[in-house]
């Protein structure tokens, strides 16, 4: 795998085409810069929410944590612990298996709309997308960005494609072209394609503008779950 931190622009195969990925210097420092202050100021906003949030989850599921951390592969196949609140009960991972027969979504992802395993308030929290706001500490870890691909499992990268792994050229982000653009309702293919598309065209004013998509269609989105 090429070192993309010391190219301007990476060229990646896309069967037997290649494209360019948008990593001039000018336009990381940039992104970092927004992930930190973005990031930084969330934490700091949305302070009390996250103590009720986790008050919630104590009161409904007291055996469990309330956060939940969960391996995840980043730039260039790195693997780090990306951070939730929890959604399910305390010993949902060791369920998991039993309920792979009734994934609802196509290729190596495992979505299950009417998932046993979550809770009241996962319930709430997955439907708002709340769940995903302590991610906010791995952007400022540097381990995530604001912007860019969901960080997939390792199970998940084990069966992918060389075409799938275009996806872990860039850092993931907690929001992204595929998240504004249907979400679940999209198969792993499409979603593929999404990110894949992001990858190619992502600068400044894109970020920004999914930014603020997602601002949009962050509360009560059909497609979460």
């Amino acid at each position: 795998m090429p070192d993309l931190a010391n190219q301007d622009v990476v060229y990646l195969e896309k069967q037997n085409a290649k494209f360019p990925v948008n990593n001039r210097k000018f336009y990381l420092i940039v992104k970092r810069l927004i992930d930190i202050i973005g990031a930084s100021c969330g934490i700091i906003f949305l302070s009390l929410l996250f103590i009720v949030i986790a008050l919630l989850i104590k009161i409904e599921d007291p055996k469990g944590k309330v956060f939940f951390s969960q391996k995840r592969v980043g730039l260039n196949g790195k693997e780090f612990k990306m951070y939730k609140f929890r959604s399910m009960v305390f010993n949902a991972e060791e369920r998991l298996q039993e309920l792979l027969k009734y994934n609802e979504v196509s290729g190596a992802m495992f979505k299950m709309k009417e998932d046993p395993r979550i809770t009241k308030v996962g319930k709430f929290v997955r439907k708002t997308s709340i769940d995903e706001l302590p991610q906010l500490f791995n952007v400022v870890k540097g381990e995530m960005s604001l912007v860019g691909p969901r960080p997939p499992l390792p199970r998940e990268v084990a069966i992918y494609s060389n075409h799938d792994k275009q996806r872990l050229f860039v850092a993931p982000g907690c929001t992204g072209l595929w998240q504004v653009s249907g979400r679940n309702s999209l198969g792993f293919e499409e979603m593929v394609e999404l990110d894949i598309q992001y990858i190619r065209e992502r600068s400044i004013l894109f970020d920004i503008k999914i930014i603020l998509k997602t601002v949009l269609v962050l509360f009560g989105s059909k497609d979460a779950f």
